[in-house]
């Protein structure tokens, strides 16, 4: 049976019976030869890939993208439009149908009062542009936060930095007060929903957070750089939308924990995963009014002495207070509902059914516009279906099945791609090789990969295949660029749509571009993440979004099409390693101990069965023994399931993969072995002892299934 008829039957038979990203990784691979030829060397089918993609018809797809309002669950439109081009071009295309709870803004308002009676109003709105439409659009989208706190909060507030528990550590040495106060926190640092969980864990009753220019480096007005629209600094009206979810405990939608939402799913209680005190977003030129009034109370910034507590707001101390009789009135009023969102999902059948590759973006913004997040990847999706399209008008048929996904909601809390995988993890897990995802595709001139160990040789070998557009230079490719700026490949923890696949034990990269130095500031969750700002200062002439899509588009091709899978599980070994070394780091530093001995000897023994692996590959490929080709690519598909194979992180029981995670308290960035990291870290050995053991185990049954 064809996978599009497996989809279909399978929704069929369920129906009868009833919401990225300041990328902030970890880096651990270790640099790969330097070892380039230029120009690229490309076979038949690879050119006619590369040579499909149209910077000018990457520009008319991201016109289209950021044209409309299309916050999660409200423009099936685009979603039916985004599988009309998909299926134009040769890809058996559907709509996939969650029912799932999301929330929308109704009214808000700030108020500061002084204690001498005097108040402040911020506006919370950013300046209309008139070169730049859709900031001027009638249903341009309020400032808000996805799964806030619908209610209203008044008392006086405490500047509490990033807002990590940390900080909230630091602040209580102080004897700074927090019980029944408002934060006010800076973005950086953790995930935003984890500062609110912070707040709410010290008895706060509210919060209001900014984006701080100090994040900014050099492309600052400070330092005589014109802001958007007239050049490239921050506009300092702009605001950072986004879910306050508490990401690390459970993405997906929160009221059906671990099962797809459909029309008729129970609904869970969802206290435990979104915020029960309400928070608004702010411009850093409206918040300095509410930093400057703490001014002179309680613990100076410098003093309070915690990385990135003191940002570059002009006349700021960054004060701790509280001023006594100052206050903050908050009012945050959504509306909730159980609503429809519409994953798109669009397959090329291979020859072999039981191997199958996905990649996916999401199509959801927090505005009109999100030319960067996520629409930079949309845009390069249809420009990788055209190219495919092309390849496959010459006869070509994948070995492997296709799956191409454009996702809803992942904005809120990665909903629509959890609800997928909730819904197909049983056919995923015995048919997935890898998912490739790319969100915020193109923000800035330089590449950034995250991926899972199993796929970085490919990640580097592909890179070399690409003519890079920028630099000022000739003759690089994007692997020359990668290597200059540190050669370097994160490791994955959350904010994407990867998580449900990895933490299902699918290997996964996430890849686009970030911020060099000097490039202009992105606008993250903004007004200005716009059609007008990419074209203009983003990436005048869509060029990275051509090299970008190239890139992933013949990265799709090699693990959809080559005789032997190109993944290396041995890979894994050095870095578990680090991993190992890093942990060792962690318990020397902390009060207690552990015996690691069962953990290092699993990963001892996953290295000698990696090595059985490829020599049974090799005997495959020399002596052109299909069975045992099949046999080596189904290991190589299927190993990484082990490390999910254990059960999940205590307290957090839908994150599976024990090797890599998000960390507790930063959402994004990842903690590695963190079942057995963050119980030392709690000083909880006891609990660590626990985990690794079931660490240990998950790496041995990885290697179980790759020993011959």
């Amino acid at each position: 049976m064809k996978l599009s008829q497996i989809l279909i039957v399978a929704i069929g038979a369920r129906a009868c019976q009833r919401e990225h990203i300041f990328r902030n990784h970890n880096r651990h691979i270790k640099r790969q030869n330097y070892n380039t030829t230029f120009p690229p060397v490309l076979d038949q089918n690879e050119q006619i890939l590369v040579d499909s993609f149209d910077s000018s018809s990457i520009s008319t797809w991201s016109y289209y993208y950021t044209h409309g309002r299309h916050v999660a669950g409200e423009n099936k439109t685009m979603a039916q439009w985004t599988a009309g081009r998909w299926a134009e071009y040769g890809f058996t295309s559907r709509l996939e149908e969650y029912y799932v709870y999301l929330n929308y803004p109704v009214h808000h308002s700030l108020q500061l009062n002084y204690a001498n009676g005097s108040t402040y109003t911020p506006i919370l709105q950013e300046d209309v542009l008139a070169v730049d439409d859709t900031t001027n659009y009638p249903n341009r989208v309020p400032a808000f936060h996805g799964y806030s706190f619908s209610g209203n909060a008044s008392a006086e507030y405490v500047y509490v930095g990033r807002g990590q528990q940390v900080d909230f550590n630091r602040l209580q040495a102080l004897g700074v007060e927090l019980e029944g106060k408002i934060a006010l926190a800076k973005y950086g640092g953790p995930f935003r929903g984890l500062k609110v969980k912070n707040a709410q864990e010290h008895g706060m009753i509210g919060a209001v957070i900014f984006t701080d220019p100090g994040d900014d480096g050099n492309v600052t007005e400070a330092k005589g750089v014109a802001a958007y629209p007239n050049g490239p600094a921050r506009n300092p009206t702009s605001i950072q939308r986004g879910s306050v979810q508490f990401l690390s405990i459970y993405p997906g939608d929160p009221t059906t924990p671990g099962y797809p939402s459909k029309k008729d799913s129970p609904r869970a209680e969802k206290s435990n995963i979104v915020p029960s005190i309400p928070s608004l977003p702010i411009s850093w030129i409206e918040a300095q009014p509410l930093l400057q009034a703490l001014d002179s109370y309680g613990t100076v910034g410098q003093a309070v002495n915690r990385t990135g507590w003191v940002g570059a707001i002009p006349n700021v101390t960054y004060s701790t207070g509280p001023a006594p009789g100052t206050t903050l009135s908050l009012s945050n009023i959504l509306e909730d509902k159980i609503t429809w969102i519409w994953d798109v999902i669009g397959i090329i059948n291979g020859t072999n059914e039981d191997e199958v590759v996905i990649v996916g973006n999401h199509r959801d913004a927090w505005m009109v516009g999100g030319a960067a997040d996520p629409n930079s990847g949309s845009a390069v999706l249809v420009e990788l279906a055209k190219a495919f399209g092309n390849l496959l008008k010459t006869g070509w048929k994948p070995k492997r099945t296709i799956v191409l996904a454009s996702w809803d909601a992942e904005e809120y809390g990665l909903v629509g791609s959890t609800e997928w995988v909730e819904e197909y993890i049983p056919w995923l897990k015995g048919t997935a090789v890898s998912y490739l995802n790319i969100d915020v595709g193109v923000s800035g001139t330089i590449p950034d990969f995250s991926a899972s160990p199993d796929l970085h040789s490919v990640t580097t070998s592909i890179a070399k295949k690409i003519v890079w557009p920028y630099r000022g230079t000739t003759n690089r490719t994007l692997y020359d660029v990668w290597e200059e700026e540190g050669g370097e490949i994160g490791v994955l923890g959350s904010g994407s749509d990867y998580t449900s696949f990895l933490h299902r034990g699918i290997g996964a990269i996430d890849l686009g571009t970030t911020r060099g130095a000097n490039d202009p500031i992105y606008h993250s969750h903004s007004n200005y993440d716009s059609y007008h700002w990419m074209a203009n200062f983003g990436d005048p002439g869509f060029l990275t979004h051509k090299a970008i899509g190239q890139y992933l588009t013949l990265f799709l091709y090699h693990l959809a099409n080559d005789a032997s899978l190109p993944l290396e599980p041995a890979n894994y070994g050095p870095e578990l390693h680090t991993y190992f070394e890093e942990l060792d780091e962690t318990i020397a530093s902390s009060n207690g101990t552990l015996d690691l001995t069962e953990l290092s000897d699993a990963i001892v023994t996953f290295e000698d069965s990696a090595q059985q692996f490829n020599t049974l590959r090799g005997r495959a490929l020399s002596s052109n023994d299909s069975d045992l080709l099949t046999t080596a690519n189904h290991k190589a598909r299927d190993f990484s399931r082990g490390f999910a194979s254990q059960g999940g992180l205590p307290g957090r029981e839908f994150f599976q993969n024990l090797i890599f995670a998000p960390g507790l308290d930063t959402g994004y960035a990842p903690t590695t072995f963190p079942g057995i990291t963050e119980s030392v870290t709690a000083g909880n050995f006891i609990l660590a002892e626990k985990y690794v053991g079931k660490t240990a185990k998950a790496i041995l049954a990885a290697a179980s299934i790759l020993k011959t």
